[in-house]
């Protein structure tokens, strides 16, 4: 470790073993006293922080069983690859139950017999993903079935699907309390679903879903059991080469939650393909009875349908033609020059949850949004797609 490095890593670890006496800091990697990541999920203690220095974990595999842990990456982002090793026959890493917080990582390759290895398997608790990225696994993030556990992930990547006969889906929430998702970036899906949440509550906010080119998924946001759903400020594409039409689906499945409704305000759908696309599908005879799903100010491009089809609330969705906007390009916003900006029918001020605060910012992340003297329908208010996604 060259001498920078160690003195910044000093200072960190004096740091944050300065906010409790008792916790610890855990070093991890090569020429340190902790060398496999493994071996630190056994010693480390609750409330301790582990740093995992820079380089390439090869079928280094942990389960962590603390009440209360932070899990930290230090620059450049190491790669926690599986090689064909999986711990408990489930995942890169295996969180048992506790409050954690990881940061920082990449979790590639996860493969099991059955399909269905994952970067990450959380079983219960508290999990917060924050910078990291998920490649090349069967499925990226996947959650147990517990109603008072609860995920959010922000500025993290999931990306390139297994191109086999099972159906990865990049991130899969169970019937947890509580999922987010915000700031992050999901393509290159196969067969499975982009995101999937069976969540009593699911927020997907400011995030680029788009399948892209290289993508052949099958939906890009399913909400099988409904629940209550908050979907603003994306961008959601579908490739030419989809296994199915439906774009954003909600309540597909059986054993919906009580309460159920949809809330889908200021996003870009896009769909590449010739065949029509069904933007947003609903499935009323599976939802409860006072279901409620509104449709505010979105704008979609290309072949299809948003609203046609859906019973509930909706107003300001605008349809373009499928040559406006170009999702291999990322020219997805209304130029300045845009006949929509002086629009007489100009969507009225969202109100609440509804009104975006934030719009995605290429590569990752977010970036503050100011309320504009004039709205319009879709992602981005800005007149160019916003650079360096900040950290707020």
């Amino acid at each position: 470790m060259g001498r920078k490095r160690r003195a910044c890593l000093a200072l960190l670890c004096g740091l944050l073993t300065g906010t409790s006496a008792a916790a610890a800091v855990l070093v991890v990697g090569p020429g340190e006293a902790i060398t496999r990541i493994g071996d630190a999920a056994r010693l480390a203690q609750d409330g301790d922080t582990v740093l995992i220095l820079p380089g390439t974990y090869r079928g280094d595999v942990a389960v962590w069983t603390q009440k209360r842990l932070e899990i930290r990456g230090m620059e450049p982002r190491p790669v926690l690859e599986a090689a064909g090793k999986s711990a408990e026959g489930k995942a890169i890493w295996v969180f048992r139950n506790g409050s954690f917080t990881v940061s920082n990582l990449e979790f590639r390759g996860a493969r099991v017999p059955d399909g269905n290895g994952n970067g990450i398997r959380f079983e219960r608790g508290e999990l917060s993903v924050e910078d990291c990225v998920f490649d090349d696994n069967q499925t990226g993030i996947l959650t147990a079935n517990f109603n008072d556990s609860r995920l959010s992930v922000r500025r993290s990547v999931f990306a390139n699907a297994p191109r086999d006969a099972r159906l990865p889906h990049l991130l899969y929430v169970g019937r947890i309390a509580h999922f987010s998702v915000e700031g992050s970036r999901f393509h290159n899906g196969f067969r499975g679903h982009l995101i999937k949440s069976r969540a009593q509550v699911s927020e997907i906010r400011y995030n680029l879903i788009v399948d892209g080119p290289g993508g052949g998924a099958s939906y890009e946001i399913d909400l099988p059991n409904g629940g209550d759903a908050l979907v603003v400020g994306n961008v959601i594409g579908q490739s030419a080469a989809t296994q199915n039409p439906v774009v954003v689906a909600f309540g597909a499945e059986s054993h919906a939650w009580p309460g159920s409704r949809l809330r889908l305000a200021h996003n870009t759908l896009l769909t590449e393909g010739w065949r029509p696309a069904w933007f947003l599908r609903t499935w009323p005879g599976r939802l409860p009875a006072g279901t409620t799903v509104e449709t505010r100010n979105n704008l979609t491009a290309g072949f299809g349908t948003l609203t046609t089809l859906t019973r509930g609330t909706h107003g300001g969705n605008v349809h373009l033609p499928p040559w406006i906007l170009d999702p291999g390009t990322f020219d997805i916003t209304l130029g300045q020059s845009s006949i929509l900006r002086g629009w007489a029918g100009l969507p009225s001020a969202p109100a609440g949850p509804l009104a975006p605060t934030a719009e995605f910012a290429f590569p990752l992340g977010t970036r503050r949004l100011e309320a504009p003297a004039e709205w319009v329908s879709g992602a981005f208010q800005s007149t160019e797609l916003p650079l360096d996604g900040s950290s707020d």
